[in-house]
């Protein structure tokens, strides 16, 4: 996986091969971050990364200017290499080690950006959880978005608080917004 834009821009950061994880690839990352630039000033947003993984969808936050990002991933090994990547590259990433439904319950981290990348083999109930839990513990600043990758075979159009969904090649992300 590589850094598309910002001060790491063109970095390749190689994950162990053991990580339990689907990384997002460059083509869907890109577009994602020029949807994501045409709102946001990058150095003025929070973003929580739920199911972070590698920390791929992070370092580019990081790379672009975001100064205040959280993930949450059960797997150790994922936490583990976050952290010696964000040491690495001195960037300004805090992790936590947890389920990250249990993470979503309890937690009152309020984020101008949500992004959930859970396993794409997810039960569409558990994948509608997400945004469940999000707006019902109000985690989404009010001009903020939930962004949740998924499957093209999955449809989280009828979930409450959708706004659409963008496609690219098999993956899509479907947003999120306070009504």
């Amino acid at each position: 996986m590589r850094i598309i834009s910002g001060l790491y821009k063109s970095r390749k950061i190689v994950a162990p091969k053991n990580l339990p994880v689907r990384p997002t690839t460059d083509m869907a990352k890109e577009s994602l971050f020029n949807i994501l630039n045409n709102t946001y000033y990058f150095d003025d947003v929070s973003v929580l990364d739920l199911f972070a993984g590698t920390g791929n969808i992070s370092y580019e936050f990081a790379s672009r200017g975001t100064e205040n990002i959280t993930c949450v991933d059960q797997d150790f090994g994922c936490i583990k290499f976050i952290n010696k990547t964000a040491e690495q590259f001195d960037m300004p990433i805090n992790t936590i080690k947890s389920d990250v439904f249990k993470f979503l319950e309890k937690s009152t981290l309020q984020s101008t950006i949500i992004f959930a990348d859970p396993p794409y083999n997810f039960d569409e109930n558990l994948f509608g959880k997400i945004p469940e839990l999000v707006f019902k513990n109000n985690m989404l600043l009010p001009d903020g978005v939930l962004v949740v990758e998924h499957s093209k075979h999955t449809d989280l159009s009828k979930l409450t608080n959708y706004s659409y969904s963008k496609s690219y090649g098999g993956n899509m992300f479907s947003f999120f917004e306070n009504e």
